[in-house]
């Protein structure tokens, strides 16, 4: 019979760094509701979800992917670095 240590703890996650070092700024200026499910969905995958949030989020192709799709409800403010 395995037994399993009851004062094992697991390691709090790190958040991870941007590998690439280039970063987007992505500011929600519109409203998901009365658009499709995947409307929302996607701005909550980008973090973003109340009107005027901001996210500071890494430039990787599927990010781009994401605020193209979404495009109609938010802007990018800035690219950084």
């Amino acid at each position: 019979m395995v037994e399993k240590k009851a004062d094992a703890k697991k390691a709090p996650a790190k958040k991870a760094a941007p590998k690439s070092g280039k970063t987007i700024v992505v500011k929600q200026t519109g409203s998901p509701a009365r658009s499709e499910e995947w409307a929302y969905q996607t701005l909550t995958g980008l973090g973003l979800g109340k009107l005027n949030r901001v996210k500071e989020l890494e430039d990787t192709p599927s990010v781009r992917g994401m605020v193209r799709r979404v495009r109609h409800l938010v802007t990018i403010q800035d690219k950084a670095a």
